[in-house]
């Protein structure tokens, strides 16, 4: 049998993976790489199948319990749940705590997000090989996807439920593949401040709940977050297969949209501080030098974490 101590540390290489996974630029599966749990990780979720979740709920029958017993270790459920709890213990604790810093310093939490994402692209693109017509065509095509959508997310999409089951099937796709980062993509789609409000609403519900002030709080919310926790799992099952199949057949073309998408990216923290600056009525100018500071900062804590890193292989 496993170790307790085991279970404790693959909990907190889950913690860590969800603090990367809740800020953009950051990716959970370059973590995965560093804590040594990558290869393990993708075997688990691509064992993942309707037949097997079909045996695994079969269970509930007693006479169909050995055979979903089977289908929990053919998924390695016991890796999957434990390092999912840890990665969702961070991200509500990182996400609340992001609320807080967007609601009250949004400037500089926009500028640390745009050093983590420029730090990040810059050490993935010695990865990029644009050497041929079509991984220059998939550059183009990536940088530009993630360019405009930045632009149109921020002021066009609504937080809709099928924006949100949207958004969080392409987030928690990301989350299994080094480099891309789940949040960074939910602000390019516009919705990272909503999702990250909603979590600490959602926090606020259960307290209220406890102390016995009742559940109002929490039902309101809780549509959006089982929407985007529906769109996560439809996203790590088809979304997250239909990248590694295309990492499989085309790598390096692949690698380049990958990258040249997070390159398109760095537009979405500057429209984002755009918008605030412009409901404030502060000039870009007198906000400069604190997105700057808190810039240097995301990338110097992206290079500490790729001197601890290996090449990223995919």
């Amino acid at each position: 049998m496993t170790d307790l101590r085991d279970w404790a540390a693959l909990y907190a290489k889950g913690v860590a993976m969800g603090c990367a996974d809740a800020v953009p630029g950051v990716s959970g599966g370059t973590i995965a790489l560093i804590v040594g749990i990558y290869e393990r990780l993708i075997a688990a979720v691509t064992a993942v199948s309707p037949s097997r979740i079909g045996r695994l709920l079969a269970g509930v029958r007693p006479a169909n319990l050995p055979d979903a017993r089977a289908a929990f270790h053919e998924i390695d459920g016991a890796f999957l749940l434990v390092l999912g709890a840890g990665i969702a213990t961070a991200v509500v604790a990182v996400l609340s705590a992001v609320d807080y810093l967007l609601a009250t310093r949004p400037v500089a939490t926009y500028g640390f997000f745009f050093g983590l994402i420029a730090a990040s692209a810059a050490v993935l693109f010695g990865d990029v090989a644009l050497d041929t017509p079509r991984r220059q065509a998939a550059a183009v095509g990536g940088f530009s996807l993630a360019f405009l959508a930045s632009g149109y997310a921020s002021t066009a999409l609504d937080s809709s439920p099928p924006v949100v089951f949207v958004a969080g099937a392409v987030a928690v796709s990301a989350m299994v593949l080094p480099g891309v980062s789940g949040s960074l993509l939910l602000v390019v789609l516009g919705q990272y401040e909503y999702m990250s409000g909603a979590v600490s609403r959602a926090i606020d519900g259960v307290v209220a709940l406890a102390l016995g002030e009742g559940a109002a709080g929490l039902t309101a919310i809780a549509p959006t977050i089982a929407t985007f926790i529906l769109g996560g799992v439809v996203g790590l099952f088809t979304v997250a297969h239909g990248v590694r199949y295309a990492l499989a057949r085309a790598r390096a073309a692949t690698i380049a949209f990958l990258v040249s998408l997070i390159v398109g990216a760095l537009r979405a923290p500057l429209v984002e501080v755009s918008i605030r600056l412009a409901e404030s009525g502060e000039a870009w100018t007198a906000a400069a030098p604190r997105f700057a500071l808190a810039a240097a900062g995301g990338a110097a804590l992206v290079g500490v974490l790729t001197r601890h890193s290996a090449a990223i292989e995919y």
